[in-house]
């Protein structure tokens, strides 16, 4: 390696991080988005750089922290429009745009930093975090210099056309996913209550296997209305949201992590955490699914319920230590920072080669 690229590459930079500000950083029950900023955050930090992270005041973090809310707008029915917090939170990184080297939004719902790229004096670098229509995908192209960060090949299949500058799968904490040899004896579901998360296509999975259902989520109206009448508190059974300890805790204790996902989705983060603790997944072949599971090794991949519960007995007996082992090293938060540290990079050195 050249002297010039080792200096280069030991150079702190100057990142604004622009988290939602639904709630704090990180979440206290779910909210993918918010922990891959915090984890991203407080990697980038411990690698030496120069962090602000713009998120709510109640937030948790080792980089400078720029709060123009105390706390996060799930939290206040007085914070509305929601859309509006979110815009001056962004604008407020905007406006202090010449301090920093690069400027990352963490678009939870979508890319409103377009409106931005052309009037910051860092390079805009965006994050998407679900799965664009083709129509959201046009309107965005008006802007083709505007950077994004895919979070796997399937989302960057759907944003194409759009200037994708990296892809970089989401990590999950391994040292704090404890690994469980020997687990109980019930299933998983994980997720938010929706049609697309397939919550009853894992009841009626567990029911033909004569397996025991813990379901973990937060109570809605999907789950009130359609959900509920199929809970027996016996095979099927409703523990409500968990907390971040007692995730890790069903996650471990679970025989597998039922995934028969119906709508298809840009990654999947309860299947990567779910094997970090040892724990095989059972996942339909939607979306982003056959980039998470390594097949045969971590858990088994099914082309509808059917194979699913058919062949649910396979997925038992896979080696948990080797779904620990393979999702430590596939999903390790070093590997996701170090792969944004070299985005970011190449953008700063783009930019000063304008200059």
């Amino acid at each position: 390696m050249s002297r010039q690229r080792q200096a280069r590459d030991r150079q702190v930079l100057r990142i604004a991080h622009i988290a939602p500000v639904s709630t704090t950083i990180p979440p206290p029950r779910s909210g993918s988005v918010e922990t891959m900023t915090s984890l991203l955050t407080e990697g980038l930090v411990a690698r030496g750089h120069d962090v602000t992270l713009f998120a709510t005041g109640d937030s948790l973090t080792q980089a400078r922290l720029h709060a123009i809310y105390p706390h996060g707008y799930s939290h206040d029915p007085q914070m509305w429009p929601w859309e509006f917090y979110e815009l001056l939170n962004l604008a407020a990184a905007i406006e202090r745009s010449a301090d920093f080297d690069l400027v990352h939004y963490e678009a939870e719902y979508y890319p409103m930093a377009l409106a931005f790229v052309r009037l910051a004096r860092a390079p805009v670098l965006q994050t998407l975090h679900y799965s664009p229509a083709p129509n959201e995908v046009g309107l965005w192209s008006k802007y083709p210099e505007a950077a994004f960060v895919a979070i796997s090949s399937e989302q960057a299949r759907l944003m194409q056309g759009l200037n994708i500058v990296g892809t970089v799968l989401h990590a999950v904490d391994t040292n704090a996913l404890a690994f469980r040899p020997d687990p109980d004896d019930y299933l998983l579901f994980l997720g938010r209550f929706t049609e697309g998360k397939g919550v009853l296509q894992a009841i009626d999975i567990a029911r033909t296997t004569g397996t025991r259902l813990i379901l973990a989520a937060a109570e809605n109206e999907y789950y009130r209305t359609v959900v509920s009448p199929l809970v027996d508190g016996a095979q099927i059974v409703f523990a409500g949201e968990a907390d971040y300890s007692a995730k890790v805790n069903l996650l471990g204790g679970a025989r597998a992590l039922l995934y028969p996902v119906q709508t298809p989705e840009p990654f999947g983060l309860v299947l990567a955490e779910a094997m970090a603790c040892g724990t095989p997944v059972a996942a339909l072949d939607c979306g982003a699914v056959r980039e998470i599971v390594d097949d045969g090794v971590t858990g088994m991949v099914f082309e509808n319920e059917e194979g699913m519960a058919a062949g649910l007995s396979r997925v038992f007996g896979l080696d948990r230590r080797k779904v620990r082992d393979r999702a430590v090293a596939r999903f390790g938060v070093d590997r996701m920072v170090e792969q944004y540290e070299a985005v970011y990079r190449r953008l700063v050195g783009a930019n000063h080669g304008r200059g």
